[in-house]
């Protein structure tokens, strides 16, 4: 016992030896050691996502939502023409970036909020991103959301993330940060629409993402001005670009 103590006493002069001391022996202290240096290297690390592009670019009365639609599993292209834009609620365009299974389950679950909370996007993002980060087996799903309505942009990820762009375009997915720096270029050209600019800024990530192609799928929102007639309504439609 005395040895033990003072062998303790010599090593808790610097941290390595204590640590050192902790780890070699059994009892109390080992299995606390053991047990912290366990979890450390046991915590779950998201992984980045790498598929597709999905943008998202609001500009004067138009709001548009754009997602190229290739499918890649590892090097492989196998699918040139996948939906992964699409209208959900009412007046809402979303897309995903990520495997398919969980894109759909999370768009599926983000229904049912906005059924939930009709009217209210920014509130069925937050009560999403609580869901998915709190609950276990939608902890692991491996994908990114991107939706819009007439008013409000959002990206929602599994890291409990629900963000807003300060300038109206938000991008997603591995060619995301492609897409995001050339629609934000051509924002302020004159005579570009949000149409133009989606498209142009998608080409671009297409040309330099190998995840993503330019076969394009777009869906837009159209918002009545302030002092428009019907301002405050909101017609949608979605338009399919091969």
């Amino acid at each position: 016992m005395l040895a033990g103590v003072m062998a303790f006493r010599r090593a808790s002069q610097n941290t390595e030896g204590l640590l050192n001391l902790c780890v070699s022996r059994t009892g109390l202290w080992g299995s606390l050691c053991r047990d912290s240096q366990w979890r450390a290297s046991s915590s779950y690390q998201r992984p980045e996502v790498h598929a597709t592009t999905i943008l998202c670019v609001r500009k004067d009365d138009m709001v548009v939502l754009i997602g190229d639609g290739q499918v890649s599993v590892g090097p492989v292209t196998v699918k040139p023409n996948v939906r992964k834009v699409r209208r959900i609620g009412d007046g809402v365009v979303a897309g995903f970036a990520g495997t398919a299974a969980d894109g759909l389950s999370l768009l599926e679950r983000l229904e049912m909020k906005l059924e939930e909370h009709p009217g209210q996007l920014l509130r069925a993002a937050v009560e999403l991103a609580k869901q998915w980060r709190q609950d276990k087996a939608l902890r692991f799903l491996q994908a990114e959301l991107l939706v819009a309505d007439s008013s409000t942009t959002l990206t929602i990820s599994g890291n409990g993330d629900v963000l807003e762009p300060h300038d109206g375009v938000m991008a997603v997915g591995s060619g995301g940060n492609f897409a995001l720096a050339a629609a934000r270029a051509l924002m302020d050209v004159p005579g570009m629409d949000a149409i133009t600019i989606g498209k142009k800024a998608m080409k671009i990530a297409a040309d330099m993402c190998i995840y993503t192609n330019d076969n394009f799928t777009i869906e837009t929102i159209a918002v009545k001005l302030p002092g428009a007639p019907g301002a405050g309504d909101a017609a949608a439609s979605g338009t399919s670009y091969p």
